[in-house]
């Protein structure tokens, strides 16, 4: 994927930082806002092999947990891809677990990854309900992203879906992990400016996604027992997330800081 003329990798790489970070402040903000007191608290950490990272850890009255990072990572081998030999990596990824059930939990990753001689692009969102779906949700849901994809290519957004399909999918328990949405990885075209206008618009549409569904699901009322359900469902969230996620196992590999890694988890969860 060479990148245009006009741009050096030093610009290329401040311009893609800039986004994340922006783009990950516009999260927090809006997350913040369904929330009367709890703020996002921030921690930030640095990588062995170098580069550094910042946590944003959010626990309220409408959301239990929510955590939205960001990551800069440096090493001199990719784990699973030793042979491509130094890499740059850098990404926001967010995880939200929900006080009431009906409420789902929603996961967005943006990334970039480069090496001496490759670069791509990845992410993708998608939604789970905690053991109450509700199908105009996942109607909006998808909509939103199939709006978003459509002006880069009418195949993108079924590519994408099948994408996340197969990968958001519990194999000991046969089933997807939640009601989809879209996920692409090594995405490279050979066309830099549009790969690069496709990844931001999947970024700066996530909130589009989301919070509507959120300002219709979190008065609802629900029991006890409805909360013992979406404890349920958490645990089979945390048994793809630990068995399964590439992220996690590449954040492992990479010597990431592991209480980034696990702020995936749901902050309880039953069996």
């Amino acid at each position: 994927m060479p990148a245009p003329k006009t741009m050096t990798e030093a610009t290329i790489r401040a311009d893609l930082i800039s986004f994340l970070k922006n783009l990950r402040e516009e999260i927090i903000m809006g997350f913040e806002k369904f929330e009367s007191q709890a703020r996002f608290e921030r921690k930030e950490h640095q990588y062995p092999s170098g580069g550094y990272g910042e946590i944003g850890l959010l626990k309220g009255d409408v959301f239990e947990k929510a955590a939205v990072n960001f990551s800069l990572i440096k090493g001199k081998k990719i784990p699973f891809q030793e042979e491509l030999g130094p890499f740059v990596a850098t990404g926001i990824s967010l995880i939200t677990h929900m006080k009431n059930p009906h409420a789902p939990t929603v996961h967005m990753n943006l990334r970039y990854i480069e090496t001496e001689t490759k670069r791509w692009f990845g992410g993708g969102y998608d939604l789970t309900p905690m053991g109450f779906p509700h199908n105009e949700d996942t109607i909006h849901f998808h909509n939103v992203a199939k709006k978003t994809l459509a002006p880069f290519g009418a195949e993108i957004y079924p590519d994408f879906m099948q994408q996340a399909k197969e990968y958001f999918y519990i194999k000991h328990r046969n089933k997807e992990r939640g009601v989809g949405g879209i996920f692409f990885d090594h995405y490279n075209t050979g066309n830099f400016e549009k790969d690069l206008a496709m990844w931001k618009a999947i970024g700066t549409t996530f909130l589009n996604a989301i919070i509507p569904i959120y300002e219709k699901r979190i008065a609802m009322p629900y029991t006890q027992v409805d909360k013992e359900k979406q404890q349920i469902y958490r645990g089979h969230y945390a048994e793809f997330n630990l068995a399964y996620d590439r992220g996690t196992k590449f954040g492992f590999e990479s010597r990431g800081n592991t209480e980034a890694i696990l702020c995936s988890m749901p902050p309880d969860a039953k069996w």
